[in-house]
C-alpha cells in the first residue's frame, strides 16, 4: 500500500517551511523514526521522522522549495499491505467474471497484478542488478541552510567537505574551495578528454570535432572581446573622469631651440605646455615647465593604468555582478518582523550602569575546577541568570506581560530565561526553563547544551518559546553599552558588557579611600514603558547589582 506522508506541524504557529535538504532516496528502506528530512521554519531547523516502516516510493517535493503544512512530501511503499491489497482486487476480479466486460475487467486486473508482481517497488530485478542499500550517515553534517544552497548550486556533495567552522560546522567558505578544487579537477579531465578524442576518432568524428572546435573557439573569442571590451570600458571611463593635467591650446608659443628639443624628446606638443611667462605678450615655455609637464603626464598615466588593472580584476572577480541578492525569508524574516512588531508596540527605555564584579570574578575562578571536574563548562551566565531570577522576584513588573486583547497585566510567578544567542542565521533565544528551581550547575549545564544546539540548528521549537525575561551578552564581542530590543510580549531584556578591569575609589573598613584597579561590567537593561516606570526600572537595576556585586548574597534565596 501507498503511504502519503504529509509535512507536519512541526511548531506551534508554522504555516510552511523550507525543505533544505533530504535525508533519504527514492528505493531505500526506511523504518519508523528514521529521519527523512530536513526542513526549516521561522523558528529553527527540525528533522521530519518516517511514520511508518517500508520504503521510499517517492519524493514530492525539491530541496530549497517552500512547502506548506498539510501537503503530501513524500510516499512510502509499506511492506506486507500491497500483496493483501491484490489479492482482494483477485478476489474482485473473480466474482466479476459472469459477464463478458467483467471477464475482460477481470482479464486486465489479472494482467496488471502479474506485472505487479514481476516487478514491485524496489525489487532488485527491476535494474537487471542488486539494489545496494543506502546506509544512513552516522553523524549530522552541520551546514546552515544557505550553505547547504550554495553546495547544491555548485553541485558538491556536503559529506565530502572537511567543516572549518566551530564544531566542524561547514561554512560557505569551505563549499566554495571544494567548488574551486572540483572546477580545477573537471577542466584537467577535459583537457585529457579532448587530446585521446584526437588521435583516437575517426575522419567523421574528427570533422565533427573541428566543427565543434571552431564553434568553442569563436565563443572563447567572443568571451575574450567580451571581457576586453569590459575592460576598455572601464578605462575609458577612468580617462573621461580623470584630468589628467591642466593643459593649454595655442596656436603659437615662444621657446628657445634647446627646449623644443626637450619637448620633442619627451614627446609633447609644446603648444599643450601650460605657462603664465610671456615674451613680447606671447606665451614662452621654459625647460622646467616641460620636465613638470611630462612628469605629470607620466603619473597620470601610470594613474590610469593601475586603475583599469583593478577595474579588470574586479570584472573578474564578481563575474559582471556588483550585487548578490538572497530571499529574504526563514529565521531572518522571523527576526525582522518581531523587532518591527516590538519596537512598534512596546515604548522602550533603556538604563545603563556600571557594577564592580570582582567579588564575582573571583568566586567563578574558584568554582570552574570543580564545574569542570563534572564535564560542566562554568561561564558568567548562570551566576547572572541566578542574579536576575532574585531581581525579578523582588520587582515582579519586570516579569510581567501586557494581555493587549484583554486588557490586563499578567503577573508571571515562573521564571524562564531567554538567552540570546547569535548563529550563522541570526539570533535565537533558547530558555532555561524554572531557572528559579534550578542549581547554578544546572543552569550552567543547560545553558551550554542550549546555546550548542541552536548553533547547529538542531533545536526545537518548543526549546525557544516560554520565556519571560531576556540575557544577551554584547560583551562576548567586544561591546560596552548597548540599547536591546525587547524580545516581545516581554517586558524586560538585560544586555551585559564586557568584562574590563578600571580604576575604582575603593573605601576600607575604618573609612580610608584608595584607588584600585577593579573588574567592572557594564549593564543596559530596556524596559516597556507602559507597564514599568523609570524608578522601577532603576530600582531593579540597583538590586541586580547588588546580587552582581556580592555573590553569596544569593545563597540565601
Amino acid at each position: 500500500m501507498v503511504h502519503e506522508f504529509k509535512l507536519p506541524d512541526v511548531g506551534e504557529g508554522v504555516a510552511e517551511g523550507e525543505l533544505v535538504s533530504w535525508l533519504v532516496e527514492e528505493g531505500e528502506a526506511v523504518s519508523e523514526d528514521q529521519p527523512v528530512a530536513e526542513v526549516e521554519t521561522d523558528k529553527a531547523l527540525v528533522e521530519v521522522p518516517s511514520p511508518v516502516d517500508g520504503s521510499v516510493r517517492e519524493l514530492r517535493a525539491e530541496e530549497g522549495e517552500i512547502v506548506p503544512v498539510g501537503d503530501v512530501i513524500i510516499t512510502f511503499d509499506v511492506e506486507g499491505e500491497e500483496t493483501a491489497d491484490a489479492s482482494t482486487d483477485a478476489e474482485d476480479g473473480d466474482s466479476a467474471s459472469e459477464t463478458a466486460d467483467s471477464t475482460v475487467t477481470a482479464d486486465s486486473g489479472s494482467d496488471s497484478k502479474s506485472s505487479t508482481e514481476a516487478e514491485p517497488a524496489g525489487d532488485p530485478g527491476a535494474t537487471g542488478g542488486d539494489i545496494e542499500e543506502v546506509a544512513t550517515p552516522e553523524g549530522r553534517i552541520f551546514a546552515p541552510p544557505r550553505v547547504r544552497r550554495t553546495a547544491r548550486e555548485e553541485g558538491i556533495d556536503l559529506e565530502s567537505v572537511q567543516g572549518s567552522g566551530p564544531g566542524g560546522r561547514i561554512t560557505e567558505g569551505d563549499v566554495r574551495a571544494a567548488a574551486d578544487g572540483s572546477a580545477e579537477t573537471d577542466s584537467v579531465t577535459q583537457a585529457a578528454s579532448g587530446s585521446s578524442g584526437e588521435t583516437t576518432s575517426s575522419a567523421d568524428s574528427a570533422s565533427s570535432g573541428g566543427a565543434s572546435a571552431s564553434a568553442s573557439a569563436a565563443s572563447g573569442n567572443e568571451a575574450e572581446a567580451t571581457d576586453s571590451s569590459a575592460v576598455a570600458d572601464a578605462a575609458s571611463e577612468v580617462t573621461q573622469s580623470r584630468t589628467h593635467v591642466e593643459s593649454a591650446d595655442r596656436d603659437q608659443t615662444l621657446a628657445v631651440p634647446a627646449t623644443r628639443r626637450l619637448a620633442e624628446e619627451e614627446g609633447i606638443d609644446i603648444d599643450a605646455v601650460p605657462t603664465d611667462e610671456t615674451r613680447d605678450g606671447e606665451p614662452f615655455v621654459t625647460p622646467e615647465a616641460i620636465e613638470e609637464y611630462a612628469t605629470m603626464q607620466r603619473q597620470a598615466q601610470e594613474a590610469d593604468a593601475a586603475a583599469v588593472s583593478s577595474a579588470g580584476s574586479a570584472a573578474d572577480e564578481f563575474e559582471g555582478e556588483r550585487e548578490r541578492r538572497e530571499p529574504f525569508k526563514g529565521v531572518r524574516k522571523a527576526i525582522a518582523d518581531a523587532m518591527v512588531e516590538s519596537k512598534y508596540s512596546a515604548p522602550h527605555v533603556t538604563h545603563h550602569d556600571e557594577v564592580d564584579v570582582t567579588e564575582l570574578v573571583e568566586i567563578r575562578e574558584r568554582l570552574k575546577p570543580r564545574a569542570e571536574a563534572q564535564g560542566i563548562k562554568l561561564t558568567y551566565m548562570p551566576f547572572i541568570t541566578k542574579a536576575v531570577v532574585a531581581a525579578l522576584e523582588e520587582f515582579p513588573e519586570m516579569n510581567a506581560v501586557i494581555d493587549e486583547e484583554n486588557e490586563e497585566v499578567v503577573y508571571r510567578n515562573y521564571y524562564n530565561i531567554g538567552v540570546a544567542t547569535a548563529t550563522d542565521v541570526g539570533l535565537m533565544v533558547p530558555v532555561v526553563d524554572d531557572a528559579d528551581g534550578k542549581g547554578l550547575l544546572q543552569i550552567a549545564s543547560e545553558t551550554n547544551e542550549l546555546v550548542q544546539k541552536a548553533r547547529e540548528r538542531s533545536i526545537s521549537p518548543d526549546e525557544l518559546q516560554g520565556s519571560t525575561f531576556t540575557i544577551t551578552n554584547v560583551g562576548g564581542i567586544g561591546g560596552e553599552y548597548a540599547t536591546p530590543i525587547l524580545n516581545y510580549p516581554e517586558s524586560g531584556i538585560l544586555a551585559i558588557g564586557e568584562i574590563k578591569r578600571k580604576p575604582r575609589v575603593v573605601t576600607d573598613e575604618d573609612g580610608t579611600e584608595s584607588i584600585e584597579p577593579r573588574s567592572v561590567m557594564t549593564l543596559s537593561l530596556s524596559f516597556d514603558h507602559r507597564l514599568i516606570d523609570g524608578a522601577v526600572g532603576a530600582r531593579f537595576a540597583n538590586a541586580l547589582m547588588e546580587y552582581l556585586e556580592d555573590p553569596e548574597l544569593l545563597l540565601l534565596k
